[in-house]
């Protein structure tokens, strides 16, 4: 929420320097994240009056003007299109410095000479839009200095509050906030509840009164369409981050940055019948105020009439029913609808308003009717019209009521660490308006209205320590039993992948479970998603089925900020639907996109990252559980995936995952410049170790034997050696391929593969006898298995 430090001191001024109010603020829990100037450093700029603008003989689209800033008049050349004769504006004087450091110069434009510049509100650094000049009422001082005048020397204090503190949506939830802090008095604004002066009603029905437990309207009827906002609310709007939209909505919108109530207005004309607050009816539909059309369902709260709806209750109103600059007659609504009813709704339409942010963390629902009055007074001050009496429906059962919370001594004393005295309890609690009634072991507290997060002890000693100053609490050491938790030697830690994948050049991502359903889809048709109920948007609206998705946006935001090497990996859930719940899998899916293999060296040439370089670091990850030699990689197409490059993880016939590189047409469609290669694991499977035994050194030689086998393409090197290994005697050690040979005396549609043959008994020497026959063993075994034959 961002205000201007004078309007706050005007509830509230505490003998402190900004920079030690945005110090108290942020250390009660109600960060500052910012403290700017609320206009940029200017000089020389004073009001100005035009006191007559005429054509430029030589330039079609400028205007020659006679300006008075309370002396002399001076011609002024002026290029705005609502530079005109009666008009006062900011008139920046010869030797002026505007926001950009430019200094006005007496020039001679066209022929005609200029002395000074009238100035729009973009020149000045007060906004980004530059349509004129910028405007001021008719009364301003000509001559008047623009910083005195508008009161420019102000700081403008943005604070990030927490879901919990909506109370402080608004000055007086601040001011209060300041007030405790420094034990100043707060001083509200003085203003008069306004007389009935015509006795016009519209009837307002509540049909959901769980949802709205209290509403008010009123009409108002003769208001002057041509009553301007006064420039003082224009400056507190402003710099309060809202834009002036004319009288009816700006009275509006400034009773919700001081008091933190929404309000809206309606075009009394377009009203038919009543005023009815429901559910909305299946088929309903809005045009909202910013021009969009939404489709209603029935768990949305609408404002309506006997026609048709008008409104999305707390949220936004409707383009047919909103107040124009033509409105005389309106009805000004104000209710309390409480937090369920509006939470979630705003991002179902993909909206998030002023009102619905306050709505969705709670108002005070004894608000309505001082916000009522207050809003009332204004619009009838400043735009005239007669008011007629206050409608008010309340439902007091629905209302949320305090509950008193008992406060021990001895609770406040373990949670901080220090006891406070019995008066400094009560007096922090009465100055933040709470309802102190002493009893034998503490107090018994009634929060008021306003504060409908505290509904707890802990919440009570929360407020203690922020208002005594969480820089006051003492520090202690804790201290405690260490136990080492268990590491069994059966199972690989997850600890020990996410280290490995890193030691191999890797970054870990942390992500959203919820990822872009057509990116999923596209992914993963297998399996579809889950549908969230309450989306955070439009591409965060299902439950990823895989961590492919979301490693993918990763790499694009990553390569649209030029980063052409990418290694990346994430270990977390994927949630599978079943057919009467959802399957939780933890998995580990990594992704490899750009560059070259090795980072960029003098000590080996540049090679681009290929299929091979990540099933390396898959098999290292793999080889952690022992059991390295178990794991195939078995040819399987995958959509996602190359049809060439995919591969299933198995092991002892069970897939534990995937393994390939991206599927060219997604690599299109995601506007991916390389390669992109992508793995997963399900967790489960492979976290199981084989546990280290003991196993004697043979004190007998190794004989080692090689092998040239013919085999078609597509028989790859794991099937020979998995044909091998099931051929050969336990007294094979090792097996290592070593060359692979495509050309001349190898027929084109085949390949050799050589193969390493270590053999070793641990009771005796091996024979050249006994290794001819194992070796004849094997070649039989692969020519019936795979149709091998030696290579001569």
């Amino acid at each position: 929420m961002k205000f201007s430090e004078r309007w706050l001191r005007e509830w509230v001024d505490p003998p402190v320097s900004t920079e030690t109010l945005a110090e108290q603020l942020t250390m009660a829990g109600l960060e500052v994240d910012s403290v700017r100037p609320a206009a940029p450093g200017f000089e020389g700029i004073v009001v100005g009056e035009i006191l007559s603008a005429g054509p430029h003989p030589d330039a079609e689209r400028l205007q020659v003007c006679q300006v008075a800033a309370g002396a002399d008049p001076v011609q002024v050349v002026c290029g705005a299109p609502n530079a005109r004769a009666g008009l006062r504006v900011p008139f920046a004087v010869v030797d002026a410095r505007l926001p950009d450091g430019t200094r006005i110069r007496r020039a001679r434009l066209r022929g005609v000479e200029s002395f000074g510049m009238l100035c729009s509100a973009r020149e000045l650094g007060l906004s980004e839009e530059a349509a004129g000049l910028l405007e001021l009422p008719p009364d301003a001082p000509p001559g008047a200095d623009l910083r005195d005048y508008l009161g420019l020397n102000d700081q403008v204090l943005e604070v990030d509050l927490t879901p919990n503190r909506g109370d402080c949506l608004g000055i007086a939830g601040i001011a209060r906030e300041v007030g405790v802090l420094n034990r100043c008095a707060v001083r509200a604004p003085e203003w008069t509840p306004v007389r009935a002066g015509i006795e016009d009603r519209f009837p307002v029905v509540v049909d959901a009164p769980a949802d709205c437990p209290r509403y008010l309207g009123r009409v108002i009827r003769g208001m002057d369409p041509a009553a301007r906002t006064p420039v003082w609310m224009c400056e507190r709007l402003r710099r309060s981050g809202l834009r002036s939209l004319g009288l009816l909505v700006d009275v509006t919108n400034y009773v919700l940055l001081e008091y933190g109530q929404p309000m809206h207005a309606f075009d009394l004309a377009q009203l038919q019948g009543e005023i009815r607050v429901r559910r909305a009816r299946a088929g309903e539909a809005l045009t909202l105020l910013d021009g969009r059309d939404v489709e209603l369902d029935d768990a949305t709260l609408v404002i309506a009439d006997r026609g048709r709806v008008l409104a999305l209750a707390g949220i936004m109103g409707g383009e047919g029913s909103g107040v124009g600059a033509a409105t005389r007659d309106l009805f000004l609504e104000c209710a309390y609808f409480t937090p369920q009813a509006i939470g979630g709704r705003a991002r179902r339409y993909g909206l998030h308003t002023d009102a619905s942010h306050r709505f969705e963390r709670g108002v005070d629902p004894r608000l309505q009717s001082q916000a009522m009055e207050r809003a009332t007074g204004l619009l009838v001050e400043i735009g005239g019209g007669s008011a007629g009496p206050v409608v008010e429906v309340c439902s007091e059962t629905h209302l949320p009521a305090r509950v008193p919370v008992v406060l021990r001594r001895d609770r406040i004393r373990r949670v901080l660490g220090v006891g406070l005295p019995d008066p400094e309890v009560e007096e922090i609690l009465t100055r933040l308006g709470m309802e102190v009634a002493p009893q034998p072991a503490g107090w018994r507290v009634t929060p008021p209205s306003h504060r409908f997060d505290l509904a707890r002890e802990v919440d009570l000693i929360e407020e203690l320590a922020r208002i005594h100053g969480y820089d006051r609490l003492p520090s202690t050491r804790t201290s405690g039993d260490l136990a080492l938790a268990p590491a069994p030697e059966g199972r690989v830690d997850l600890t020990r992948m996410r280290q490995l994948l890193v030691d191999r050049g890797y970054q870990e991502t942390i992500t959203y479970s919820f990822v872009d359903p057509v990116l999923q889809r596209r992914l993963d048709p297998e399996h579809p998603p889950v549908a969230l109920a309450n989306p955070l948007s439009a591409d965060l609206s299902v439950m990823r089925t895989s961590l492919w998705p979301a490693l993918l946006k990763v790499l694009i935001y990553n390569q649209n900020r030029q980063q052409g090497r990418v290694r990346i990996f994430e270990s977390g859930l994927r949630f599978i639907q079943q057919t009467t719940d959802i399957k939780q899998e933890r998995a580990i899916s990594g992704l490899v996109s750009g560059g070259a293999a090795l980072p960029e060296q003098w000590g080996s040439k540049s090679q681009a990252v290929d299929f091979y370089d990540v099933k390396g670091d898959l098999e290292a990850l793999l080889g952690l559980t022992g059991r390295g030699g178990h794991f195939i990689f078995k040819p399987t197409p995958h959509p996602a995936l190359h049809p060439g490059q995919s591969v299933q993880i198995e092991c002892a016939g069970v897939a534990v995952g995937w393994f390939g590189a991206l599927h060219p047409e997604l690599l299109g469609e995601l506007g991916l410049a390389d390669r992109v290669f992508l793995f997963e694991l399900d967790l489960a499977q492979i976290e199981p170790a084989r546990i280290p035994v003991f196993q004697e050194l043979s004190r007998f030689p190794a004989i080692r034997r090689d092998l040239a086998v013919v085999v078609d393409e597509a028989v790859s090197a794991a099937a020979v050696r998995e044909c091998i290994v099931r051929h050969a005697p336990a007294s094979l050690q090792d097996l290592i391929v070593f060359d692979v040979y495509r050309g001349q005396g190898v027929e084109p549609s085949r390949k050799s593969i050589a193969v390493g043959l270590i053999f070793q008994e641990s009771s005796r020497t091996l024979t050249d006898q006994d290794i001819d026959a194992i070796i004849a063993g094997v070649v039989v075994g692969l020519e019936q298995q795979l149709g091998a034959t030696l290579r001569g």
